[in-house]
């Protein structure tokens, strides 16, 4: 039975607010209980967007826009698709960060997601339905809050960042709201201002680790798929060691997807093969230096390294083309503490003479002469001058791809790499940046935007309801993004512009259907990726004006 009366002003999936005609009024009992006036959805977001231009911070803008997510999700999403790139750092990253750490004081709606506590094993089945409400749940995007963006571990608050991804993969790539659903792991917090805080909603208690945490994650995983079939389970900001660990375990057995290992892997590889379309050079011939070697680090390493796997190296020799770099300085086999990500990629000492004077970026440039180098420390200004001059002494075009966010957090700035290497670095930042003038020359510099990819990766997949999401479907991705890159422009970017993030993403998405295609790995009857694709996507327009057309 349909909803009625206030039960369907209360519903962000049905609620068309001011936009019900006369006759809708009457049908759904809603006659006195709206203004007079009739308005098209374009009148609707028109307002809104002026509403929200009288904010005054971020903070309150994005505020204002979940005001308008959870009342009603076809008006949000029109305006989101309207203004994409003012918007992305408004309901995500970076401002997201400040409503994440301030959640549980600025707690009014839980945005139906789920809440699941590792104290409460038994109730998980109960309330992932509860909160997809009859929903055709297909898209879950699932955090335990252990590493959120830069900013740490902040528990059950994490929950923003799957709600911020999943818009995202909306007015991105098209992907229904109404098949999402955000949940958290609340398995505690080692965060003391959370636990010393009597409004925290999440649990007071130290994380759990090991195999309890291990069988609620399964527990977890084994539920959703058996009561959402066709789910695609995207898992976002783990402890590096549990995002390695579960990814492992899960992806050639559900279809499944970390943006972090993955999702920055894919738009790193993307935008370093944009790079040498643009030099000319192969990826087989590049050394290649990280710089940070945490779950995003070396999730693109491995990335790369799965690349450089498809183009014909044997695995032990594509692993010699990889230094890794973290707090200890280069990662050797003896160096304690290796996490099961890095251990690959750890060097012998006896490859180098000075070993033990290794100890710091620029001994080790010094030492390996790279031609990229890519760093995910948060150590601000850690690509100094004189680092970047070494390394520009040793390559010609060298790849230097700055990727920590907020500003602040950056190893270099866009404007000085291009200056310090005379305009011969092939440059993307993690952050938005300017063009460069550089002796008239204007370089753009891509950014080096996970969003770029993963909405389209997921869309792809879903279209032909794909078994996994193999590396092979994630090299096209990459390629299809790499690809776009114009090389004869002087000072082109190395990634596709943001501002285009819808179109890019209909792009990846084809790709992405049309190699499961190929690979047997779809499970419903498409042979068009691009048919199965256009199928899929979901557009703002309310219900009923979508079936008049």
């Amino acid at each position: 039975m349909a909803k009625t009366g206030q039960d369907r002003l209360n519903d962000p999936f049905l609620n068309k607010g001011t936009a019900y005609t006369e006759e809708q009024r009457e049908q759904y009992h809603l006659v006195g209980m709206l203004p007079p006036k009739v308005q098209t959805l374009e009148e609707q977001a028109r307002e809104v967007y002026l509403q929200y231009q009288e904010k005054s911070t971020n903070l309150e803008k994005r505020i204002f826009l979940m005001t308008i997510f959870n009342t009603n999700r076809v008006l949000f999403f029109k305006i989101f698709s309207e203004h994409v790139t003012e918007f992305m750092p408004i309901v995500y990253d970076p401002t997201i960060a400040e409503t994440i750490e301030n959640y549980s004081h600025l707690f009014v709606n839980p945005q139906y997601a789920a809440f699941l506590s590792i104290n409460e094993p038994d109730k998980i089945a109960e309330s992932l339905k509860n909160a997809a409400d009859g929903r055709d749940i297909k898209l879950i995007v699932v955090t335990d809050g252990e590493e959120i963006l830069g900013i740490g571990d902040w528990g059950t608050q994490g929950v923003d960042i799957s709600v911020g991804k999943l818009m995202v993969y909306t007015a991105a790539a098209g992907v229904d709201p109404a098949c999402v659903l955000p949940v958290v792991l609340d398995v505690g917090t080692n965060n003391d201002k959370l636990l010393n805080d009597s409004l925290y909603l999440g649990n007071h208690q130290r994380r759990v680790n090991g195999d309890p945490y291990y069988q609620f994650v399964d527990r977890f995983v084994q539920t959703v798929e058996k009561l959402f079939p066709g789910l695609y389970l995207h898992f976002e900001d783990f402890g590096r060691d549990n995002a390695d660990n579960i990814l492992k375990h899960y992806r050639d057995h559900i279809l499944t997807f970390n943006d972090d290992i993955q999702g920055t892997g894919v738009i790193v590889l993307a935008g370093i093969l944009g790079a040498l379309k643009i030099s000319g050079q192969k990826l087989t011939e590049q050394k290649y230096v990280c710089f940070g070697a945490g779950t995003a680090g070396t999730g693109i390493v491995e990335q790369v390294y799965a690349e450089m796997l498809q183009a014909g190296l044997q695995p032990d020799e594509a692993r010699k083309h990889f230094y890794l770099v973290d707090k200890q300085g280069l990662l050797f086999e003896d160096t304690p503490d290796l996490t099961p990500a890095q251990k690959p990629f750890a060097r012998k000492r006896s490859e180098f003479s000075n070993a033990d004077q290794l100890k710091d970026l620029k001994s080790v440039v010094q030492a390996v002469h790279p031609d990229i180098l890519v760093g995910t420390s948060t150590r601000s200004g850690a690509f100094t001058q004189d680092i970047v001059t070494e390394m520009v002494a040793h390559t010609d075009r060298p790849i230097i791809f700055p990727l920590s966010n907020p500003t602040q957090l950056a190893e270099a700035k866009a404007e000085d790499l291009i200056h310090w290497t005379k305009g011969k670095a092939l440059v993307a930042t993690g952050i938005p940046a300017d063009p460069v003038e550089y002796e008239g020359t204007k370089y753009e510099i891509g950014q080096a935007n996970n969003a770029l990819v993963y909405p389209g990766l997921g869309l792809g997949a879903l279209a032909v309801n794909a078994k996994i999401l193999s590396d092979e479907m994630i090299s096209v991705a990459a390629h299809s993004l790499g690809g776009i890159v114009d090389s004869s422009k002087p000072g082109a970017a190395v990634l596709p512009p943001v501002e285009k993030l819808n179109v890019f993403s209909q792009t990846v998405a084809k790709a992405v259907a049309n190699k499961a295609i190929a690979d047997h790995l779809n499970q419903n009857d498409y042979q068009d990726g691009e048919k199965a694709v256009a199928a899929l996507r979901w557009t703002p327009e309310y219900a009923d004006e979508r079936k008049e057309k």
